[in-house]
């Protein structure tokens, strides 16, 4: 399956496209003002311990405190769960690394097991073996590919685990050794770095999205990779070199006057990317609702009647819903708990078809995914690595008016709370001749037409005047009750 990289490079943020056979599958944006934060390393020190949960919050100079649990904690695993208070003490100094950005109102997630990654391997400096990447599937590469890891490690004396990535399959020992000094040299720069910082402090920063996308997305898939901007290309250009020969030939600048997003419609992706309906093609839908807690999916028929009895034409949307649903996953960058309701199907051989289309159609997500088996109310569990903020919470915000919930209350609502309050005025201040109401335009209009004889009810039960007045620049549930 081919792939494109597509790079649009402005002054104030970085968008990088994934296209596979045509069509947009992930996308990643970078701001100047708020990059992520995920493979930094930090001096920070812990500011307080929580047994009851096993973690500490830790500052690392960021807004938040950052959150570190044991189970992200070098400690020997053959030996039983220590206590938190063995491992940390307030004020305790300590070298982490940002494993989850910030999202919503929590704090950036830690770790004190350090993960290095370069092109072709992971440096875990605190483990004691070699792994190989499960997408590697021939056990001969896999056999070759540890030895020249063995090898290469006690060239360089390098300590820890080192992890071979899906894109060492086939490559030459030459460029893994040169991968593996970097490693090296890097490991050694943070030792040396950590001993002489201030705390809490930024020891190493990961690299900035255009390098990071070439270095974990580009292959032997990747048919090309374009650059809007050629100051970010010739930076390209230097690390390609450096890091990835192979790909020299497939960077390219583009210099059209049409915006790279515009040509192959990845604008119009991410407009729909951030709609809760999403369409099929046979007329059916998905509604995608995120929140946060879990998202769910629901899958409907919609308008396609084209099955040959009402089970076929279930058992085909929801087959095609798969296949949408899996590039919505990565498009939005969805994570956590997902529950998908199918449309119910009758038949178990249905049920089993589309829960192992689902799974294949998974195994292109670069993010790791667990999914349960479809129930006969056709509905099925998963869950998704969430490792950055999707898509609508890094390019939205919650509505001013409804405060995220997706609704408002109801003029009439908004009218009959009004009343209430006024008895409760009524009764709190005798003294007073009568109120003026304050609100926004559709709750006046109707207080003064489909409810004016409940307010000329209400004038005479109080013995006071009601007066209205109009404030554009309230929300529809906004009012106020003023004393005349």
């Amino acid at each position: 399956m081919s792939n494109e990289l597509l790079i649009n490079v402005t002054p104030t943020e970085c968008r990088v496209a994934l296209i596979e056979n045509g069509t947009v599958n992930e996308l990643f944006v970078e701001r100047s003002a708020k990059r992520g934060l995920v493979g930094n390393v930090y001096k920070g020190k812990v500011v307080r311990v929580l047994p009851g949960m096993q973690a500490a919050f830790v500052d690392i100079g960021l807004s938040r405190t950052a959150f570190l649990h044991i189970n992200d904690m070098v400690w020997p695993r053959n030996q039983p769960m220590p206590n938190v208070f063995e491992l940390l003490q307030p004020g305790q100094v300590l070298t982490v690394q940002v494993m989850k950005d910030m999202l919503g109102t929590k704090g950036a997630r830690l770790s004190t097991d350090l993960s290095i990654p370069s092109r072709y391997l992971v440096l875990m400096p605190y483990g004691n073996h070699v792994g190989v990447s499960q997408r590697i599937e021939s056990e001969e590469e896999r056999v070759r590919l540890r030895s020249i890891i063995e090898n290469v490690q006690k060239l360089h004396q390098l300590p820890g685990s080192v992890i071979v990535r899906t894109a060492a399959e086939g490559i030459e020992e030459e460029a893994i050794a040169q991968d593996m000094a970097y490693l090296a040299k890097l490991w050694e720069y943070i030792q040396r770095k950590q001993k002489s910082i201030a705390v809490p402090s930024l020891i190493f920063e990961e690299l900035p999205l255009p390098q990071r996308v070439i270095r974990d997305l580009a292959n032997e898939q990747t048919a090309k990779i374009y650059v809007d901007s050629r100051e970010i290309h010739g930076k390209l250009v230097e690390f390609v070199d450096e890091f990835v020969p192979n790909m020299k030939q497939r960077l390219m600048h583009y210099p059209g006057e049409a915006p790279i997003f515009d040509l192959y419609h990845v604008e119009d992706d991410i407009q729909k990317a951030l709609q809760t309906r999403v369409a099929l093609k046979s007329g059916g839908y998905l509604m995608i609702d995120q929140t946060e807690a879990m998202t769910t999916i629901d899958v409907n028929t919609g308008s396609y009647v084209g099955g040959r009895s009402l089970e076929d034409t279930v058992f085909k949307t929801n087959m095609e819903a798969t296949q949408v649903i899996a590039r919505q996953l990565r498009l939005r960058n969805l994570g956590g708990i997902i529950i998908i309701d199918f449309i119910d199907m009758q038949e178990a051989q249905h049920r089993e078809e589309v829960l192992n289309q689902f799974e294949k159609t998974l195994e292109g997500d670069h993010a790791k995914t667990k999914i349960t088996q479809v129930s006969e109310l056709g509905l099925v569990e998963m869950t998704r690595k969430r490792t950055r903020e999707s898509l609508e919470h890094l390019l939205c915000e919650s509505c001013p008016t409804c405060q995220g919930r997706g609704y408002v209350k109801s003029a009439e609502t908004v009218c009959y709370e009004i009343f209430r309050e006024i008895l409760r005025y009524a009764r709190a201040f005798e003294s007073q001749t009568g109120f003026t109401v304050v609100a926004h335009p559709q709750v006046i209009d109707r207080l003064l037409t489909a409810e004016a004889t409940a307010v000329a009810d209400l004038e005479h039960f109080i013995q006071r005047v009601v007066k209205f007045q109009v404030e554009n620049l309230y929300t529809q549930e906004q009012y106020d009750i003023i004393l005349s």
